[in-house]
């Protein structure tokens, strides 16, 4: 395979944190610019020709739509550059999963998207970035990497946005996939993929809105009654994601109220606040006019059905087609 050239989009994060000691558990994310992060990656001796774009420098839980809108022009005009093998996108862990799913429903699978991250800061002893980074340069500079749609590059593991959710605190292995786990494996040397491309040659699924509505997240927690709904819900509100427990359920008080707000044009959909678990449609569900997240946590779940109600896209019959793709 010829030498690839690959575009690095850098957001910040934990792979470009630091702290004063290389034993401290405190940190500052988004410390180390691009230009001095790819000097240390020419150090390892990588065949790809990088060019690096500062797109912010903050941890993801700072993550805004502006710097989504940023990071999504830069990342189709790379997409549109015939110069261009392949993107890297730098990012924070915490939000990882949401930025990797709204760049895959809003962007073509014509080449690959790899985001990456760490858990530990550059002066940290084990610091993970590199090697990930270098997975990252391994997995964005095949081309079976396209028709996957965006992917995440994490432990030596390959994931699909829709799937890969964060389910640890600290460790190198974070990261799981649900209902999926890792769609390949990769080191620095190799890559192995477990199964064929899925969305090889696909249009945006939806374009990318910088106007999306209000839609809240409900937890579901013992004891809740109906006016933390209310308390929720504001003029501008459209839906409303329920973040359920088990699969996706809530007292029938609650159930009442959205199914009032349901009848007053508002979206419900039902996710878990589960770690793993689908979200069924039960026979409720109909008469309700509610929609099943399905495998979609609340934080995919809330952005897949923004997208949706921008589009015009407020039917429940429409919208759970939209949850069930995969």
């Amino acid at each position: 395979m010829s030498t690839q050239n690959l575009l690095v989009l850098a957001t910040g994060g934990t792979i470009a944190g630091a702290a004063d000691s290389a034993t401290r558990h405190d940190y500052r994310p988004g410390q180390i610019g691009i230009d001095d992060f790819l000097s240390r990656v020419e150090e390892l001796g990588i065949e790809a020709n990088l060019t690096g774009k500062q797109i912010a420098n903050i941890g993801s839980e700072d993550m805004s739509p502006e710097i989504w809108s940023d990071l999504h022009k830069a990342t189709a005009a790379a997409i549109s550059d015939p110069s261009c093998d392949g993107i890297i996108i730098t990012h924070g862990t915490d939000t990882v999963e949401e930025t990797a799913f709204m760049l895959d429903v809003t962007l073509p699978t014509t080449k690959p998207v790899v985001l990456v991250g760490a858990m530990r800061p550059a002066t940290a002893v084990g610091y993970d970035g590199l090697r990930n980074f270098a997975n990252a340069m391994r997995v964005a500079s095949d081309p079976q990497a396209a028709g996957r749609g965006v992917l995440v590059v994490m432990g030596d593991r390959v994931f699909a946005s829709r799937d890969i959710r964060k389910n640890r605190t600290r460790g190198t292995d974070a990261f799981a996939g649900f209902p999926r786990d890792a769609v390949g494996l990769v080191t620095p040397s190799a890559l192995d993929w477990f199964g064929a491309p899925w969305r090889s040659d696909e249009s945006a699924r939806f374009d990318f809105r910088t106007d999306l509505p209000d839609v809240p997240v409900l937890f579901i927690h013992a004891g809740i009654t109906p006016d933390y709904v209310d308390r929720l819900v504001t003029p501008e509100t459209r839906g409303i994601i329920v973040c359920g427990v088990g699969e996706g359920n809530m007292p029938d008080p609650v159930r009442q109220r959205l199914f009032e707000l349901c009848n007053e044009s508002l979206s419900i959909v039902r996710a878990s606040r589960l770690g793993e678990g689908l979200v069924d449609r039960e026979p409720e569900d109909d008469a309700n006019g509610f929609v099943a997240a399905r495998a979609l946590g609340p934080a995919k779940a809330r952005i897949l059905l923004q997208l949706l109600i921008a589009a015009g896209i407020s039917e429940p019959g429409a919208i759970q087609i939209q949850f069930d793709r995969r």
